[in-house]
This record gives structure tokens, C-alpha cells and sequence, in this order.
């Protein structure tokens, strides 16, 4: 209810609603000047992989003020005389915020197909996507780019709900998991040059499950250390443990008495 009745929640979702709008209309009226219209996928992907970065941001201003909003406002102390344990209330306000990306996630593929096949009809051929679809239909493909994208922004979201418990600064919450969803090409690039067999174990590069789409599987998100998509998932599921184990851990023991 928190998360709905505040007017920036919409304001994000017409922010995913009314871009992919737009930049379909621009690519159609650009195209209809040429002569040579994008398929429905090649527009669905590019507005895509904006629009998952955006949808992440969004998430994680949501979880990283989740409970540091409450401390920040001193409406913490509302929630911990209530007859639920601090496990129960941190527990919904996680699921919460989980459902928010998920919610977000959906519309965006629902908008960015719906308007592309509109403005551009349906194509079956697995050549109109930029990655090789091994097999896959254009819509399994589709459907694949946004589950991986999806268990990116669970870790990102987690982390940033982390921040939140473990501080009451809902902006250095922010900061940081920011930095941690867009500092991710450029840490991964300064790994690659290291030779040290830790390198397959930092998060960062793990984040970009959708270079496994890309005919990279074989040696993973970074170049001259060879992971797969096992590996990965499972470097983000101890990394997800970490994380909420942190956060409750921290917020059990919080002392809210000032």
C-alpha cells in the first residue's frame, strides 16, 4: 500500500508505459522515410535493453528506501509496536519490492510487444534478433532476455534492500546500488586483466547473465576467465544469500529507541 499510494511509483510506470510508445513511433516514422521498417524483435530488443536497465533503477530506489524511509521519517517505531516480529515486517517489505520489479518487468514486455506489433507486425524468423537464437523461436528468445534480466535485478534489488536495513540513509542506499548496476561493464573490463582465479567469484560480472545469449557461453561475461550459466546463477545465489542474511541480521539487532 505504501509503495502504490505514492505518486512516484506512477510516475515510474508511465515512464515505462510511454517510452517504449514513443521510441516505437520514432522508429516507425524514421523507417517509413527510409523504406526499410525494423522488424517487430529488433525494435522489441533495443527498447528492451534500455528498458530493464530502467526498470531496475526504479526498483532499487524503491527497495533502497524501504526501511531506511522509515527510519529517515521515524515511522519505524509505528511498525515495531505492532504484534509482528521484525522478521515479518522485514519479510513483507522485501516481497514487497520484489513484486514491484516483477510487476514492472511484465508491463514492460507486454508494452514493448504489443505497441512493436502494432506499428510493425509479427515476424517469425529468429534472424530479426541481434543474438543467435540457437534454436529458440523469437519469442522464447525474448521471453529467456527477460528472465535473465529479471534474477539480475532480484540480486541489484536485494542488495540495495540491504543498504536500506543496514543504514538510515535511504540516498547512500541508493548511491551505491546504483554504482553497483552501472559500474558493472567497466569492472568487469579491469577484471579481465587480472589473472587470478578469484576473478569467477566477484559479482559484478555475473550481473550480465545476457551475455550467455550472445554465443558467449562458452567462456561467460568475462573474457580469459571461462565460466557458464550454472556458474553464474550460482555465484548470485550466494551473493543473494549474503545479502539478506546481512539485512536480517542487522535489522533484528537494530536499536530504534532514539
Amino acid at each position: 500500500m505504501k509503495i502504490y499510494l505514492r505518486a512516484r511509483t506512477w510516475i515510474m510506470y508511465g515512464f515505462i508505459v510511454l517510452l517504449p510508445v514513443f521510441v516505437s513511433i520514432l522508429f516507425y516514422a524514421v523507417s517509413s522515410n527510409r523504406g526499410d521498417p525494423p522488424s517487430n524483435w529488433s525494435a522489441m530488443w533495443i527498447e528492451t535493453a534500455t528498458m530493464t536497465y530502467l526498470v531496475t533503477i526504479f526498483t532499487v530506489v524503491v527497495s533502497a528506501d524501504s526501511v531506511a524511509g522509515e527510519f529517515a521519517s521515524g515511522t519505524i517505531k509505528l511498525l515495531l509496536i505492532r504484534p509482528w516480529s521484525r522478521s515479518s515486517i522485514l519479510l513483507s517489505k522485501y516481497v514487497s519490492v520484489l513484486l514491484l520489479g516483477l510487476a514492472m518487468t511484465a508491463a514492460t514486455f507486454i508494452v514493448t510487444l504489443l505497441v512493436n506489433l502494432i506499428l510493425f507486425g509479427y515476424s517469425a524468423s529468429p534472424d530479426d534478433l541481434p543474438v543467435q537464437a540457437n534454436g529458440r523461436s523469437p519469442l522464447e528468445t525474448m521471453l529467456l532476455f527477460y528472465l535473465l534480466q529479471f534474477i539480475s535485478l532480484i540480486v541489484v534489488a536485494t542488495f540495495g534492500f540491504m543498504m536500506s536495513s543496514a543504514f538510515r540513509s535511504g540516498t547512500l542506499a541508493i548511491g551505491l546500488s546504483i554504482f553497483l548496476l552501472l559500474s558493472g561493464s567497466l569492472i568487469t573490463g579491469l577484471l579481465s586483466l587480472v589473472d587470478k582465479p578469484w576473478v569467477k567469484f566477484v559479482l559484478f560480472p555475473h550481473l550480465q547473465l545476457t551475455s550467455y545469449l550472445e554465443g558467449s557461453g562458452a567462456s561467460g561475461p568475462v573474457p580469459n576467465h571461462p565460466t557458464t550459466l550454472g556458474f553464474s546463477l550460482a555465484v548470485l545465489a550466494a551473493y543473494f544469500i549474503l545479502f539478506n542474511a546481512v539485512s536480517w541480521i542487522v535489522f533484528r539487532r537494530r536499536d530504534v529507541a532514539a
